[in-house]
Parts: C-alpha cells; structure tokens; sequence
C-alpha cells in the first residue's frame, strides 16, 4: 500500500502488442528509481506507478517507457480512448490497403511461378493476357508496390522490432518483421539479380503484414467493447450543473459545485453529485451503479448517487460528496483497479511468454537448416522458415487471462458486484463452504412490524394512527417500523406536540389532545404504568413497544428483524453450486434459530463476538475447506480478512475501506450465488482461453515448420500463417465478451426492495 509519501500516477502506453512489451514497460518503470510497484496492464494500455515524487517526477516516467521503446503522455480526459480507437481505424485502412495489394501481388506472382498447376492453367484460361506480361517490368513493379507498402503500413512494426532489440528485449513485432524482412530482402535480391529457379514473395509479405494489421484492428475493437462497462461508468456524470443562489438557476461546471449547495435536477438528466434532496419527488434509476433495474422513489430526506437517472419529477438537491468522493468515482477507480490486476493463472502465461520468441526464434533456424538438408531447396526453406515465424502469436497467450477478468469484472459492476482483482475473483471460484452474518445479510437489517395489539376499547387503526403520529419525529428503528406500516395501510394523522426522545427508553408527545407515551417497559416502570397482567411475553427474536394514553396502557406493537425476501432461495443456489451453508452471529440462539430455519440452514453458531467468528473460521480453514465470509465489513473485518474470500455488503460513505475481497453493491442474499457463478464462468472462460493460445501455437508451429509434410503433404504458406495468428488472438477475446452477456438464474428472482449505496440515518438506542 502506498505511504502518505507516495503518489499514484495511471500513464497511456502506446506501442504494446503483446505480454512481453508489458513486461518492458513494467521492468522500466520498477527499475526507476523512486518507484514503489508498477502495474501495466495490456488490455487499456495503461501503467499504474506508485512513486515518490520526492525522488521520481512523472517526466522520468514517461522518460523510462520511452527508453523501453514504446511510448507514454501524461493522462488527459479522454485521450487515451480516443488516440487507441484512432489508431484501430489506422490499422483497419492500411490492413485493407495492404491485403487488397497482397492479393492483386498473388495474381500477378502466378506467371512468375517456375511450375505449372491446375491453379494456373486455369487462371490461363481466364485472364491469358496476364500470362503475356513482361517478367522484369512485372517484378520490378512488385518490388516498388511491395516497398511503398511496407514502408508506410509496416513502419510501426518494424519500428517496434528494433526498438525492443537495442534494449536487448523480443517480441511479436520481432517475429514478423524478421519473417516478413526476409521474405522481403530475398525476393529483391531474385528482382535485381534474377535467375532461373528463384522465386518472390512479395504477395506474402504484403498479405502478412495486412493480415496482422487486420488482426490488431479487430483485436483494439474487441478490446473495446470488453472495457465498456468501465468506459459506461466514466460516461454517467454530467459535466455541468443547475446551481441554485437565492432562487436564482445557473448551469456551471461540475468543478465549481461546493458541499452545501443547491442543485436543480430535472426529469431525464442524471445527478451530478451525491446529494440529498430538499424540495420535490421523483424516482431514480441507478442499474447502472448498483444493478437495480427497478425504479426506486426518492423524497425529501432521501439520498441521490451522482450518475443515477432522474425520472419524474424536478428536485432540488444538497450537494454533499463530490468529484472523487462520490459512489460513482469509488465504483469507478475500483473496476479500474481490478480490471488491472493480475490473476494467479496469468503468471503462468507471463512465465511462457517471457521466453517465447526466443524459442520461436531458435524453432525457425532449426526449421531453416532441416529443410535446406533435406531438400536442398532455399526457396522451401525459405518459406517455412517464414511461417513458422509469423503463425507464432504470444499475444493470445498474453491476453487469455486478462482478457477474461475485464469483462467480467465489468460485467460484475453492471450487476452490483465489485470484484476487487483477479486473485480475488479465482478465490471466489474455488470455495467449499460459506459462512454468512445474520443481521443485514440474511435479516432486513431493520425491525419490520408484526403486529398491533389494541387493549381496552381502543382499536388497532386508531392506536396505529397514533403512534405514527408521535413516532414520526423519531428516528429510531423501531419508530420506522411504525410509521411504514402505518402507511402501508394509508393511514393519515395529525401532527405530533410536544415530542420528547427519551433516549433508550422512549418518547413522549401529545397527539390529538392526549398525552401519549411510547417505549419499553423500563420507560412505563419510570412513568408508574403498570403492564396488563396475562399479555404473553414476547417471543425470541422480538422486540415489544408499549404505548399508553394519558397514564394508561392502550396496547403494544411487536416487531422484528425478518428474513430478507431472497435468502431462502440464495442459500437453496449456494448449495446448488456444492457449497456447505453456515450462519455465525451475535444474536442468541433462540433469536438466531427462527432465521436459520426460514432460510434453509442446518448449521447455526449463536452468541459470537468478531473473535469467536474468526476462530470459527480459521477452524473451519483447518479442516481443510476453503471458506468465504458474508458480512457487513465492519464489525465482520476480522473474519472478512481471515477467510479465503471475503464478501462484504457495500454503503457509500464506507464503500473504499471495505476489508472484502468482493463488495456487494445490493444488499441482497441472491448477489452471493450470482458472484460466485460470475467467478466460475470466468475460471472456465479463462482455461479455455489458455488452452486455445497453448494449443493453437503446439499444432500451429509444428505444421508450419512442415512436420507433418513427410506423412501427410501439409504445408502452410506464409500468408495463411499469418491468418492463422492474427486470428488467434480475436479468438481468445471474442470468447471472453460472452461473459458480457453473463447471467444467472438468481438474477430474475430478486425479491423485496432493493437496500442501495445509501448511508443509514443515525439512529438512537432504546
């Protein structure tokens, strides 16, 4: 973790094609003196560097990825997207150009061929003036198309090439540009000095570079498409605002907006800040921030996240966090983050790719001496020695695992669950046993109303009516659970006198006329109201308000924490998936027992402080089983920490200094399932890619070095080689965008109203 000393700095990195250059870049920037950790990461193009500035200005940041080869500017909105999809479409021109011309190079190479095939004859038949053709002027022509060519689309790689070598370092860039050169150079030596029996290859080399151009066009799109999610949240918040000074509306820069003041936000537009609202109703949408496609109502008193929609209704707003502090940027930086990370399976992949092309490199010589002995045929050499070249691809290796934990960390955002790296994610996905808090995790969190119990001749609507009356100047949770309830039945009622909080106690008021007083039975032993005798005690897991009217007992309410509308149906999906269900809480075990049956758990632990919850998991961890926690972050931070992967239930004001390795943006039991789903797919995603970028180079060598000629007669040529790998990596990434459609059967069947990113009120003790 960076000091108070340090600073953290994120730098675009243009010129990276592969594992190996973001290898370069990070090995630079470590070796900077005044530099405390670097991270590259190859799918954004970015490195984040923690430094001190002390010792390390961020010019000899960028000074040291440029003398790596490649290329770094300081960080400005939106520069970074718009300079990479400016060089995809680049890409895509010169890919068009420079295939268009590979292919009209083919046709023009086959009268120069030294055999005669099918193929020939009948493109004899076809076009017999090609045939007619001079042979030098035609050679001579290829050779001028093929320069101009290269010069102007392969530049870049070429550049990259001799970059990484005067730095001692190897990459994709090297392979093909030595294929291609080679190929290049002998076919201008056969140009200049031509001979009987010597061929050119101008049609592969265009055909090489044009598809590996195509190639990194299609990939830089896919890339694209896999950071949108990140790239949808950086887009929620408006750039400006509607101020309001003493009644008067001013729209001003986001920049000017100060804690405490006045916004305008009218129906359609997002909020800008997180504010709380004054004046006004509405309902907000904030699926993009937490998943929640529900609508959700707001009013006076109620909470708004910067980027969420405003739907009906013109409000007036508090501002109260801003800029960097509010939920969207948390959310933001922490996808940004993650999606940056390292999974453990990539240093599997980081460890071959760091020796790859020196391999490849070595392959091809070896490739080149076989066949000039075994054929006595330079040409033949010449060829597979080519495409053993150019069909090796460390990029797909280098993208497999990251591509992966993009999307779906993304994909994790869009649905309210924050993975807070690959190795969190991979934790996730190997779990044997799950424990889980009850209190606002499997419970509301908050006491719901049960009952109303009327006594004497009082009735139920009237003592209800009442007591909202008195408990609506009150914030306690019980009080809440009055008032909804309350409304619930559309009761209405007049407003309150004189109302005293009593503290832990109770409160006092007169409500109509009548002098009314609300609490626990110590507040009515204090006020010498004697109980009614024969009312049946509460049962466990309930908590009693008592209400009396001008010094006698009218009736009580009984209330308590209900299971959360989802859980039973989570904990059912949990062991679906093989997992073992547990629940540890502070509550007695006859308070605990109600909750653990409705939800389907067996195995209950009651009466346990933060120590006994995390000695019950290093217990479990004991045994073998690899345990992930379910809490709410705070008072659960020790056990969070100690299991192999916490799972902590986010709110805004404490949404960065959650001690999760997964934050849960909706406080809902069905968010559990579908994270551990989510991380599973993407485990599986993740092998298939390595297993596609393994295989493909373990078959795609071999056959182009012609190791299957003798027994088959399969060749490849240059230009399909190169197909082959500029394909390859669009494989690997169009794999991982199916995580972007990602869903599970949890996700349909989410019940009650949604708890967001809100910070709950004070509350007082009773």
């Amino acid at each position: 973790m960076p000091t108070s000393t340090t600073e953290s700095l994120t730098l675009p990195v243009l010129g990276m094609t592969c594992a190996s250059c973001q290898r370069q870049v990070e090995e630079a920037l470590r070796s900077t003196a005044g530099v405390e950790s670097a991270r590259v990461d190859l799918m954004a193009h970015r490195a984040s560097v923690v430094f001190d500035p002390r010792v390390a200005a961020p010019k000899q940041l960028i000074d040291a990825i440029r003398r790596a080869g490649y290329d770094a500017v300081l960080p400005r909105p939106n520069e970074q997207a718009g300079g990479a999809r400016e060089e995809d479409r680049s890409a895509a021109r010169k890919a068009v150009a420079t295939i268009t011309a590979g292919a009209a190079a083919m046709l023009l190479s086959m009268p120069l061929g030294t055999e005669m095939g099918a193929m020939d004859r009948g493109l004899m038949r076809l076009a017999p003036w090609l045939y007619g053709l001079p042979r030098e002027p035609l050679l001579w022509s290829l050779l001028v198309l093929t320069a101009a060519l290269v010069a102007w689309a392969g530049r870049g790689i070429y550049w990259s090439a001799v970059r990484a070598l005067r730095h001692g370092a190897t990459n994709m860039n090297t392979l093909v540009g030595l294929g291609t050169a080679v190929a290049f150079v002998y076919s201008a030596y056969a140009t200049i000095w031509p001979a009987a029996g010597r061929q050119v290859y101008f049609d592969a080399v265009l055909l090489i570079l044009g598809f590996l151009l195509l190639g990194k066009s299609l990939e830089g799109r896919a890339k694209h498409r896999a950071l949108s999610a990140l790239d949808s949240l950086s887009r929620l918040r408006p750039a400006t605002a509607r101020r309001v000074v003493d009644g008067v509306q001013a729209m001003v820069p986001l920049e000017e907006v100060e804690p405490g003041d006045s916004v305008l936000v009218l129906p359609g537009e997002r909020f800008p800040v997180d504010a709380t609202i004054l004046e006004g109703r509405t309902t907000v949408d904030e699926s993009m921030l937490t998943g929640e496609s529900t609508p959700l109502a707001r009013e006076p008193g109620g909470r708004v996240l910067a980027g969420s929609l405003n739907y009906d209704g013109a409000v007036t707003c508090r501002a109260e966090s801003l800029g960097e502090a509010t939920v969207l940027a948390q959310i933001t930086r922490m996808v940004e983050q993650a999606q940056g990370s390292r999974a453990p399976m990539e240093r599997l992949a980081d460890r071959a790719s760091a020796i790859f092309v020196p391999v490849v490199l070595g392959l091809a010589l070896i490739t080149c001496v076989v066949w000039l002995v075994a054929s006595g045929s330079l040409e033949a050499a010449l060829a597979n020695t080519v495409a053993v070249l150019v069909i090796a691809c460390p990029c797909a290796m280098g993208l497999a695992v990251p591509a992966a934990l993009t999307v779906a960390v993304g994909r994790g955002a869009q649905l309210g669950v924050l993975f807070k790296g690959g190795e969190a994610l991979e934790r996730l996905a190997h779990l044997d046993a799950i424990v889980l808090d009850k209190t606002g995790t499997l419970t509301v969190g908050r006491p719901v109303l049960e009952s109303v119990h009327a006594l004497a001749d009082h009735t139920e609507s009237d003592l209800l009516r009442m007591a909202a009356a008195a408990e609506e100047r009150s914030n306690h949770p019980l009080a809440h659970a009055v008032v909804d309830y309350a409304r619930s039945l559309d009761l209405e009622w007049p407003a309150a006198e004189e109302v005293q909080v009593l503290p832990g106690r109770g409160l006092t008021g007169r409500v109509e006329g009548r002098d009314c007083l609300l609490g626990n039975a110590a507040l009515f032993d204090e006020f010498f109201i004697p109980l009614p005798a024969g009312i049946r005690e509460a049962e466990p897991g309930v908590t009693r308000l008592w209400m009396a009217l001008d010094g006698a007992t009218a009736g009580y309410f009984d209330a308590r924490d209900v299971l959360r509308p989802d859980a039973a149906e989570a904990i059912g999906a949990l062991r679906q998936q093989g997992l073992r269900a547990l629940m540890l809480t502070g509550d007695s075990a006859a308070a605990a027992a109600p909750i653990a049956r409705q939800a389907g758990i067996t195995e209950v632990e009651a009466g346990l402080d933060p120590a006994g919850k995390l000695a019950r998991i290093r217990a479990l961890q004991q045994t073998g089983l690899r345990v992930a926690m379910v809490g709410d972050g705070i008072n659960d931070a020790a056990a969070l920490a100690q299991a192999d992967a916490g799972i902590a239930v986010g709110t805004g004001a404490d949404l960065a200094q959650e001690a999760g390795d997964v934050l849960l943006l909706r406080m809902q039991p069905a968010a559990i399932p579908a994270a551990l789903g989510l991380a599973r797919s993407t485990l599986r995603v993740m092998r298939q890619n390595l297993f596609w970028a393994v295989g493909y180079n373990v078959i795609g060598i071999p056959l182009a070095a012609g190791v299957f000629y003798p027994a088959f007669h399969i060749l490849l040529t240059p230009w399909v080689a190169a197909a082959a790998m500029a394909f390859s990596s669009v494989c690997v990434l169009t794999n991982s965008l199916r995580l972007r459609g990602w869903t599970s059967p949890e996700l349909g069947h989410w019940g009650g109203s949604p708890a967001v990113l809100t910070s709950a009120p004070a509350r007082e003790t009773r």
